[in-house]
């Protein structure tokens, strides 16, 4: 995905999977509580053990994917630990370390790094952040994925709030203080700079960026449609995307 100002996107239909969660697997053996799972201090990359029916079902191993085994790194840094919904999906090679919150059906793709050692970074629910990212930043304002929003591949979101089903393209910069309103669009390869407030509904492009007009045609098209093609990917990782290993291998 390019989103790209002024490019024409298209949609394959993707075949719906009959599955109710999403599997979360820590580094650490992680624990349950009210309904989140939490990475316990990293220490060695210990894999979680446990196997009663109660706990796996906390930790992503129910029906939904069988099997699935894999470690996803989560980090505590300085008594703050992430926080996962079990109805989220990390991918194994995601790294997560600090104050870090991922909603419910959420997703965080491959090569993704959340820092969240000067302040918070929040994933709200249904958000998607695509493969290679990275996340940082302070207090003020908190790192925040709104609900439904989508940050692109190889973007960085440096303390900055991205609204609900707000769409950052891929290679864009979104620095400290900005904020992204509802359902807007930041282009492909943009650099949003501090305090910048891009409105609801409206697109942004350039280094730096500049807000060019409304979101419209094929771009509102895929700001429209992304949160729930990127959910429906997440269940077919959830349920279908496994290590391959080698001959004799277990």
């Amino acid at each position: 995905m390019i989103f790209q100002a002024g490019s024409s996107a298209g949609r394959a239909g993707r075949p719906r999977q009959p599955i109710t969660n999403f599997p979360v697997r820590s580094s650490q053996a992680p624990a349950a509580r009210d309904g989140r799972i939490t990475g316990r201090a990293a220490r060695g990359g210990a894999a979680c053990r446990q196997v009663t029916p109660r706990h796996e079902r906390a930790c992503g191993h129910g029906p939904a994917a069988p099997g699935h085994d894999w470690r996803v790194p989560l980090f505590a840094f300085e008594g703050r630990e992430p926080e996962v919904s079990p109805a989220a999906w990390v991918a194994p090679t995601a790294t997560l370390v600090g104050d870090v919150h991922v909603e419910a059906e959420a997703s965080i793709w491959y090569g993704v790094v959340l820092r969240a050692d000067f302040g918070p970074i929040i994933v709200r629910r249904g958000a998607n952040v695509q493969d290679g990212s990275v996340l940082h930043g302070g207090s003020d304002p908190v790192t925040e994925v709104g609900e439904g929003a989508t940050v692109g591949h190889l973007c960085v979101v440096h303390g900055a709030v991205i609204g609900a089903e707000a769409l950052v393209g891929n290679g864009a910069t979104v620095l400290d203080g900005a904020t992204i309103g509802r359902r807007a669009l930041v282009a492909a390869g943009a650099t949003v700079p501090p305090g910048m407030a891009i409105p609801g509904g409206m697109l942004a492009a350039g280094v730096p960026a500049r807000v060019i007009g409304e979101v419209s045609g094929d771009a509102r098209q895929w700001v429209e449609t992304n949160p729930e093609i990127y959910r429906d990917l997440a269940r077919r990782h959830a349920a279908g995307a496994r290590p391959v290993t080698g001959p004799g291998s277990p």
